[in-house]
């Protein structure tokens, strides 16, 4: 159990650092705001969904054979910052999204700090992963 947690591990984090900082801000270079609000909805949908996926399981493989304190205290942050993302920061960066996409101008959407406290969690889910990849190697 301890080789899956550790390719869970490095294929998460893979999957965050490429869409999270080097996709999500490149669009914006090329493609309009509504446009780029409108990929990024579907492909963080995506990653979310494989996301789910990974923590489970790496909670499982955590769970099944313990790899220290650690590890498990690393894992279990990814974890719990993905669910914070999803319950508390995601909705807030919907009804955004939501409304530039309905129409409302960019800069007229109310404006929300919501896209802060995600990169923020972001950074934290990354040094989980980064630091439960290379304890459990």
């Amino acid at each position: 159990m301890i080789s899956l947690a550790v390719a869970v591990a490095w294929l998460w984090l893979g999957m965050v650092l490429a869409i999270s900082f080097l996709e999500a801000p490149l669009k914006f270079r090329v493609v309009d705001i509504a446009t780029g609000l409108g990929i990024g909805r579907v492909v963080f949908r995506a990653l979310n969904a494989v996301e789910a996926v990974l923590a489970v399981l790496l909670g499982v493989a955590l769970l099944s054979a313990y790899p220290g304190a650690t590890a498990a205290t690393a894992g279990i942050l990814a974890i719990a910052v993905l669910v914070g993302q999803l319950v508390a920061v995601r909705p807030a960066l919907t009804r955004r999204s939501n409304a530039v996409l309905a129409g409302t101008s960019p800069t007229d959407a109310p404006r929300s700090h919501a896209h802060y406290w995600y990169v923020g969690l972001e950074v934290i889910k990354v040094a989980g992963l980064l630091t439960a990849g290379i304890v459990l190697l």
